[in-house]
Formats: structure tokens, C-alpha cells, sequence
């Protein structure tokens, strides 16, 4: 137990950093209806880093961040000027988010064939390293999502009324795509930090499935993140756990575990309207 903990520590709290932030995100993309825009943002973050190794940069360095964090801000310009009200739309932005992962992504392979050590680039986006993650890095990270957090609690009321009451926020006369971008240039910050770490399959996991798991439950925005912030707790630790007793690559085996937590929170939702049914049914007054 001792050798997990000290083997495990840093990992599981690398996975409660990302999951605090995400977890929150996760709750706003899903009232959007923009599931993948966190794998767009991710690929163009990647093309970035990749873009990064043609110049002879390393894309760990502080230069290579910002590269990534360059495309994926020109992630969230296209994302946020496109947006259109829902009875306007022609096309489903989920389309645009979509054209511009596939895009990314035709670039990234393009680019690393190219440029050095680019095969073990596109690899590292999938999985990243979270096993192998230090508390220096842990510590930047925390202290650039606590910057994000500040920002995101003080613009709380917009950003919930735009994901959650789209209506409200156009009869109020806001600005929707000035503070689309600023939402999504955050969630750029966020997701050119978070890629390095845990990999995209990882990072998609922790924005979307304890959501997920959230909404079955509630549509109170409390509720949401306070379940969606458990669910995620329970998963890493769970799949961690099993990563050391296994000897089983960490990541995959997160993500496995998050689809087995949202099985389970899939079961106790028709277990509950299951037994409300019944109730109803045996007090028809």
C-alpha cells in the first residue's frame, strides 16, 4: 500500500487538478451541446506543439507552449465567430468543430513527418504521461487553472447564462460571440496544460463522462459540479489503483474505469425512475 501511495501520489493529484477544472468545463459544454470541441482544441493545440519541433524548438518549453496555445486561441476565435443562434443555424457548429479536428489533425500528421522525434509527438498527444508527471509540474498547472477559476467565478453569471439560458443572454442584448471567445480561449489555456499530461483520450474523459454521469441526476448547477467532481474523484482513484495492482498503461485504464462509473450511474437512474414509477402507481391520489 505505501509503494502505491508514493508511486501513485503524484499521478492522483495531477488527475484532481485536471478533474477540478474540467469537470466544471464539462458541465458547460455539455449544455452546449459542443461534446468534441475539447478534441478540436486538443488537435489544434497538438499542431501547435508539432509546429514547434520544425523550428527546432523543444514543445515542453516555454516557446512550445506558447505555440500550442497560439493555435488553439485560433481554435477559439473560429469557434466563437461561428456560433449562431440556434433557429439561424444552416449548419451544426458540431459540424465546424468536427471539419476543424479532422483538419488539425491531416496538419499534425503532415507537420511531424516533417519535423523530429513528430511519430513520438502524435503518440504522446493520444496517451500523455501522466504516470510519469512531477509536482513542478502539477504546481504550474494548478497555478494557471487557479487564474482561470478566478476568472471564470468572477464571469460566472455570463458564462452560465450563455451555456445554460441562450435565449436570456440574446434578449439581454450581450455580446454572445465576444464572450464565446473568451470562454473558449480560457478552455484553450486549459486544454494546451491539461494535453501533455493526460493525453487527449484522458482529457476528453475528464470533460465529458463526469458531466454525463452529473446531468442524469440534475440540472441544478450546484448539483452538477459537486456529482460531476465525485464521480471523476472516485474514477481516478479506482483506475489508478488498478493501474499499480496490474502493471496496466494508466490512462486507457482511467478512461475504462469513467465508462464503467457512467454504466453505473446509467443503472441507478433507471433504478430510480424505475421506483418512481412504481410509487406513482401505487398512489394514483
Amino acid at each position: 500500500m505505501s509503494d502505491m501511495l508514493q508511486v501513485m501520489a503524484a499521478p492522483f493529484a495531477a488527475c484532481m487538478v485536471l478533474v477540478a477544472m474540467l469537470a466544471y468545463l464539462g458541465v458547460h459544454i455539455i449544455a452546449r451541446g459542443v461534446i468534441f470541441v475539447d478534441l478540436s482544441l486538443a488537435q489544434m493545440a497538438a499542431l501547435g506543439s508539432t509546429c514547434s519541433l520544425i523550428f527546432g524548438l523543444d514543445s515542453s518549453s516555454a516557446t512550445g507552449y506558447a505555440f500550442a496555445l497560439a493555435f488553439a486561441l485560433l481554435g477559439a476565435l473560429i469557434f466563437a465567430t461561428t456560433r449562431v443562434r440556434r433557429e439561424r443555424r444552416r449548419v451544426p457548429q458540431e459540424a465546424i468543430i468536427g471539419i476543424v479536428y479532422v483538419v488539425a489533425s491531416a496538419a499534425g500528421i503532415l507537420v511531424a513527418d516533417r519535423a523530429p522525434q513528430g511519430a513520438e509527438a502524435i503518440k504522446e498527444v493520444l496517451v500523455g504521461s501522466i504516470l510519469w508527471v512531477t509536482w513542478p509540474a502539477i504546481g504550474k498547472m494548478l497555478l494557471v487553472y487557479l487564474g482561470v477559476a478566478v476568472v471564470h467565478w468572477y464571469l460566472r453569471h455570463r458564462f452560465l447564462t450563455i451555456s445554460l439560458h441562450e435565449d436570456e443572454a440574446e434578449r439581454q442584448g450581450w455580446r454572445v460571440r465576444g464572450w464565446d471567445f473568451l470562454f473558449y480561449a480560457t478552455f484553450g489555456v486549459v486544454i494546451t496544460l491539461a494535453v501533455p499530461i493526460a493525453g487527449v483520450l484522458l482529457v476528453f474523459t475528464f470533460l465529458v463522462v463526469p458531466a454525463v454521469v452529473a446531468f442524469l441526476f440534475t440540472r441544478r448547477t450546484g448539483y452538477l459540479i459537486t456529482i460531476s467532481w465525485a464521480a471523476s474523484a472516485i474514477a481516478s482513484a479506482a483506475g489508478l489503483a488498478a493501474s499499480f495492482r496490474f502493471d496496466l498503461p494508466t490512462g486507457p485504464l482511467i478512461v475504462c474505469v469513467f465508462g464503467l462509473v457512467l454504466l453505473a450511474a446509467g443503472g441507478a437512474r433507471w433504478w430510480l425512475t424505475a421506483r418512481g414509477t412504481r410509487s406513482r402507481g401505487l398512489n394514483p391520489g
